[in-house]
């Protein structure tokens, strides 16, 4: 399908929530990167999806009357959003007891509405009116698995000590958290805060410092409804448990979307799948989105390149040294099963089963009535597709630790063992890197571009092994001595320099995965920031990088493959970052080559994808997963 009809299909699901509420002192604006107040009330809003009833438990479809205040109004049909979005506007009896009541109630005179697509504006005598729909609170969900995992990172980032300091924390980098610098009227808010709401204070330090409640606190999400017959009839839509890294990502939001609805309600974002947690389970509990967000974005509904509904958007993790932002998904999978009383996994009534015929796919005891996008989508992700060509790129990436526990990527080029990296992982100092105190160091330096210090070194022997759902394996490796005492032409390695380091490498195409020791090969004296390292022992059938020694052209698809922000405490294969390559800086052959190769050739290239801390080293690969450049800063 193409981009444009998948947003076709979007639209029909996509939703602006907004909820509004008695604040005389401002408080409930905290967290939030934007809102509106005026006269003593609060305005907030986030994005939405409304649910067809083929994604709702029989049961529940089945009712057409509702209760309380909705109850007169008729049919009506489910919404779901974030509940970041709703809390600042519970009761204190439900902030205080948040999974033991089954019914959420809002304080007196808040109210939550609905912006759908097609409604959002007519015109009268000159001016435009939003047609807002309202809605009811049915109940809260914590997502159990999506919660474990997002608390899970946040613990192997804040190493050993416990400390989340220099770790991640939750939420747009335009939200005031309560930490850092304030300002004076943020302080003043603070005080009259705690003054006149102790038990909420407490809460809103505890949730940033608690990784358990920040893990809950994500990925909880609010389920609506909103009485309205006419969107009884939504289109089916299918779901898919099969993503891989690098598949596309398309998720319709409203940005800011209270401070102007007529301008951004329902904004279309288009990224793809970075990374999935955890890396070894079928049931994905998280996933990591390479894709463009904004605030107000949260609680959109995410579909893939099928129009299949992958998940739901949450805030971002963001980490708290470098600030850089990580969209999370929560997979529809892991919110069904946490509210498997009101929501199935799979469509139901779309499809009955399905054939793979020689690649293609057939469904079975369904009609396609000429194949209509609507059928199509139920059974397209309903087996595991093969092995994408970005899927496969990343069995030749491996995660490099250094010393004291500095980390970067590698690449593996060869069966033999032979691990292509970057010469500032090993001499920082050549490249202008300071040391841990902000100095370029006299002596040999510890790794500084590290993004976490307290990550320790796996194993104390040649070879470990490592599950991937075991963490690391316990420190005390021996220094290993590997001074080269050759010399090559155009370098030499310095045994002062680059001997006694404990280099060791952790290959994550294996399951469980296996740390082995590596040796220095060479090291560029050169501009280039190019290293090699060798395997000490070396495993079988491991996967090396296919080349592709083309002239890749401005504006065609470049993944960055490596460990970027991901070390080696947390549980993550490689991340795909996708871009295009923005420029290709050519230089000029030697007169020796220019008789039987062409006088210019591709030195450096530009990219638009990401590059985070800690994926120097990695691969920079085409969209058939073939390496066309090694990532560098």
């Amino acid at each position: 399908m193409s981009i444009q009809e998948v947003i076709d299909v979007a639209r029909n699901f996509a939703v602006m929530v907004r909820i509004q509420g008695p604040d005389p002192k401002g408080l409930k604006m905290r967290k939030h990167a934007f809102h509106l107040y005026n006269s003593g009330r609060t305005t907030l809003s986030a994005s939405g999806m409304l649910l067809p009833s083929s994604l709702v438990n029989a049961s529940v479809a089945k009712q057409n009357v509702g209760e309380g205040n909705l109850q007169s109004m008729g049919g009506y049909v489910l919404v779901m959003t974030v509940a970041s979005v709703i809390e600042p506007f519970l009761s204190q009896q439900h902030r205080d007891n948040m999974s033991k009541l089954d019914k959420p109630t809002l304080i007196p005179g808040a109210q939550i509405d609905i912006l759908t697509e097609g409604k959002e504006a007519y015109a009268t005598e000159n001016k435009e009116v939003l047609h807002w729909l309202p809605a009811e609170l049915l109940k809260l969900v914590d997502v159990a698995t999506s919660s474990t995992a997002v608390q899970s990172l946040i613990e192997a980032s804040s190493g050993s000590n416990g400390s989340i300091e220099h770790g991640w924390e939750v939420g747009w980098s335009l939200a005031s958290y309560g930490s850092g610098h304030q300002s004076f009227m943020d302080s003043a808010r603070k005080q009259v805060e705690q003054a006149s709401f102790p038990s909420q204070t407490y809460t809103v330090v505890a949730e940033s410092s608690n990784p358990s409640l920040m893990g809950k606190s994500t990925t909880r999400v609010a389920i609506l409804r909103v009485s309205s017959t006419e969107y009884e009839g939504l289109p089916e839509i299918g779901t898919s448990h099969f993503n891989k890294r690098g598949d596309l990502l398309l998720s319709i939001g409203s940005p800011f979307g209270i401070l102007s609805p007529i301008h951004f309600f329902n904004s279309v974002s288009v990224g793809s799948v970075a990374n999935i947690y955890p890396s070894s389970n079928s049931q994905r509990s998280l996933l990591m989105a390479d894709i463009r967000c904004l605030p107000g974005m949260e609680g959109s509904p995410v579909f893939g390149k099928h129009a299949e509904l992958i998940g739901i958007l949450s805030r971002p993790l963001r980490q708290r040294t470098s600030a850089a932002e990580i969209q999370m998904v929560i997979p529809w999978e892991a919110i069904a099963s946490a509210c498997s009383d009101m929501l199935e996994k799979q469509p139901q009534n779309t499809w009955n089963g399905i054939n793979h015929d020689n690649g293609f796919l057939s469904a079975v005891g369904m009609g396609t009535e000429g194949g209509s996008i609507k059928d199509i989508h139920g059974y397209l992700c309903a087996g595991p597709p093969p092995s994408s060509s970005i899927d496969k790129a990343t069995a030749s990436i491996c995660l490099i630790t250094v010393d004291d526990g500095a980390w970067a990527s590698g690449i593996l080029l060869n069966k033999q063992g032979l691990i292509l990296t970057n010469a500032h992982l090993l001499e920082p100092w050549r490249f202008g890197k300071a040391s841990a105190n902000g100095e370029v160091p006299k002596t040999k330096p510890k790794v500084v571009f590290t993004p976490y210090d307290q990550c320790k070194h796996p194993g104390d022997k040649k070879v470990s092994i490592n599950s991937r759902d075991q963490g690391l394996p316990q420190t005390g490796m021996e220094p290993v001595d590997f001074s080269l005492k050759r010399r090559h032409k155009g370098f030499r390695v310095n045994p002062e320099r680059s001997g006694n380091r404990n280099i060791r490498v952790r290959l994550d195409f294996m399951d469980p995965w296996i740390w082995t020791n590596a040796k220095v090969v060479h090291v560029s004296k050169g501009p280039l920031d190019v290293a090699l390292l060798q395997l000490e022992i070396v495993p079988d059938q491991l996967c090396p990088v296919v080349m592709d020694f083309t002239c890749p052209s401005p504006g065609s698809k470049a993944y960055i493959l490596g460990h970027g922000l991901f070390g080696p405490r947390c549980d993550f294969l490689p991340s795909a970052c996708l871009g295009v390559i923005a420029k290709v800086v050519e230089a000029k052959r030697s007169m020796h080559y220019q008789s039987t190769q062409q006088t210019y050739f591709p030195a450096m290239l530009q990219t638009t994808a990401a590059v985070h801390p800690g994926g120097s080293g990695g691969a920079v690969v085409n969209s058939d997963g073939r390496m066309i450049g090694l990532v560098t800063r």
